[in-house]
């Protein structure tokens, strides 16, 4: 048995429990919005403001299925005009320190991932 294989699940479900988390978890703002509300709560608009390129359609998505998922929790004030707050779960929490490390991981490998890039379009 490799040392991987208790963590790789797919041999008996063939990933059926983990690749929609895994899915969610790496699609291209998740990661963004779950750093964004690391120690803070954020109303829309200001969760918007934060993240460079997403669309108000794309933030909605993304915050419903966080929330679904337990990663997000979403505070809605009964004031006028309503106020809605956006804050990490303590399971949204616990994704920073993974996330962290594959950034750590991604900095560290930057100048040799650069590197094979340039050497493969130059091969092809």
């Amino acid at each position: 048995m490799s040392e991987y294989e208790h963590t790789c699940m797919i041999r008996g479900d063939g990933g059926r429990t983990i690749r929609p988390i895994l899915d969610r978890i790496c699609n291209k703002w998740t990661l963004l919005v779950v750093a964004t509300l690391d120690q803070q709560h954020l109303r829309f608009t200001d969760l918007q403001r934060q993240i460079p390129g997403i669309s108000q359609r794309m933030l909605t998505l993304t915050l419903r299925n966080l929330e679904r998922d337990g990663l997000v929790s979403r505070t809605a004030y009964a004031e006028v005009p309503p106020r809605v707050e956006y804050a990490l779960t303590p399971t949204g929490r616990s994704l920073i320190p993974p996330a962290l490390a594959l950034a750590g991981w991604a900095i560290k490998h930057i100048s040799h991932i650069e590197a094979s890039r340039t050497a493969y379009e130059t091969r092809t």
